[in-house]
């Protein structure tokens, strides 16, 4: 007989190693379950809190063999103040209006998401993304979840040009940004810390407590713009502990 999928029983999974995205000579492996049913929800709740990352349909978190570089983070909203140069990039983006919008991808979005992948992260992972992988990154959900989108304000009130779009799941307890993406020519504009300044608005006008990043990668320079965001608290073995300097 045949094993049928219970999804109030998730199965848990582990990939075969693979080389590293964030830390060159290392290699990953990642344990994972599907997220699907009524209770896809709940378990995304439970899982974001263990520590695990969502992609479509599939909850993930590394299970190196010999490395815990990787830990995830949150942010404390209320404790969360800017600092003086987060307040400057709050300002030079005050032009930029934010709607949150169904999950529903454009050609739009892609042509955007596109021009980021070619200029920030050509050769890594997600590097050959075509329309048909961004529509299934974006509507195969089975959770709560909705995109970001962040255009310059016009005077008619017609949509503007499209500079960031952002995935966010939303959680119990916080929001949780999936993925994010920008025009990578406005550099003065330092999108990527906009709209996390952004989503901490989001989520205290929603009434959540956190704002969950993702991984901190110990020896990772692109991911290390998340200690930025303090007070952060980290997942550790006593479960989520203030972020100490590591």
């Amino acid at each position: 007989m045949t094993e049928q999928f219970n999804p109030r029983i998730p199965q848990f999974y582990l990939t075969q190693p693979a080389p590293c995205p964030y830390l060159p000579g290392k290699q990953e492996r990642k344990v994972f379950t599907r997220l699907a049913g009524d209770q896809a929800c709940t378990l995304n709740d439970t899982l974001t809190h263990a520590g695990f990352r969502r992609s479509q349909n599939i909850a993930y978190r590394p299970a190196c063999e010999g490395c815990s570089a990787c830990v995830s983070v949150r942010i404390l909203v209320d404790a969360f103040e800017p600092s003086k140069n987060q307040r400057r990039v709050i300002a030079r983006n005050s032009d930029l209006a934010v709607s949150v919008v169904d999950p529903w991808a454009t050609e739009e979005q892609y042509l955007l998401l596109r021009q980021y992948l070619d200029l920030r992260h050509k050769g890594g992972g997600m590097s050959e993304m075509n329309m048909f992988d961004f529509v299934a990154m974006v509507e195969d959900s089975s959770v709560k979840t909705h995109l970001a989108e962040y255009r310059v304000a016009t005077a008619g009130g017609e949509p503007g040009v499209l500079k960031a779009a952002a995935l966010t799941d939303v959680l119990g307890d916080g929001l949780s940004m999936v993925y994010s993406f920008f025009d990578t020519a406005a550099e003065d504009r330092s999108l990527g810390t906009f709209m996390v300044l952004d989503h901490i608005e989001q989520a205290r006008a929603r009434g959540l407590p956190y704002v969950y990043l993702g991984y901190l990668v110990e020896g990772c320079r692109k991911m290390s713009y998340k200690a930025r965001f303090a007070p952060l608290e980290a997942l550790t073995s006593d479960g989520w502990r203030p972020l100490k300097e590591r």
